[in-house]
């Protein structure tokens, strides 16, 4: 493995783009694309801040003597991934409590009750993204944007149709339009995180 391997393999395991390092090292993107394709090689000040940010030794960059293993910051990496996969479990715990509270009993303390279980969800998500550089998946991130635009979609759609505000749509005409909505919501979505991971 050379220097353009060890750089680009660091920037993934950190789960950054080449412009977020590149916004990091303070240079270009492109300075950066060169080191990855092995067109240049960082100045030896690029490559302090790189160590530094990346927590690694100078020499691992440089040369790829292996840095001593730094278990805080695997702990933190590790905490993160498993609050992605909470907060999509939440999530759609959330959505069929409301489902199923709602089919049972048909009452608003039902949605809010779950609307709180996703929140929580949500909440996770975010203190992910707070404890280490690692990124979620393309995957947890879309499921994510379609369990939690589920319940106020179609509470959105009720409401604008005077119909029965719930967690599902309950009427052929609300559903064709959530239906609509939705599918929309959900390509949208799928269109702006795959251009935002290619760009990574």
């Amino acid at each position: 493995m050379n220097i353009a391997d060890r750089i680009q393999n660091l920037r993934k395991a950190k789960g950054i783009s080449q412009e977020e390092l590149a916004d990091k090292v303070g240079v270009s993107r492109q300075a950066v694309s060169k080191w990855e394709s092995e067109q240049s090689v960082p100045d030896l000040d690029k490559v302090i801040i790189m160590s530094e940010y990346f927590d690694v030794t100078t020499d691992y960059i440089l040369r790829g003597i292996e840095p001593a293993v730094n278990d805080q910051g695997a702990h933190a990496v590790l905490t993160s991934k498993i609050l992605y996969i909470a907060s999509t479990a939440f999530l759609a715990i959330g959505l069929f409590c409301a489902f199923g509270g709602w089919y049972e009993q048909q009452t608003a303390d039902i949605i809010w009750g779950s609307m709180i279980i996703q929140a929580v969800g949500v909440a996770g998500y975010f203190i992910g993204t707070l404890l280490s550089g690692a990124k979620a998946s393309f995957a947890i991130n879309w499921l994510n944007i379609l369990l939690a635009a589920f319940m106020p979609l179609s509470l959105i759609v009720a409401v604008c149709f005077r119909s029965i505000a719930a967690p599902y749509p309950t009427e052929i005409t609300t559903g064709v339009v959530f239906a609509a909505v939705y599918l929309i919501t959900a390509g949208l979505s799928f269109v702006i995180l795959k251009r935002k991971a290619k760009k990574e």
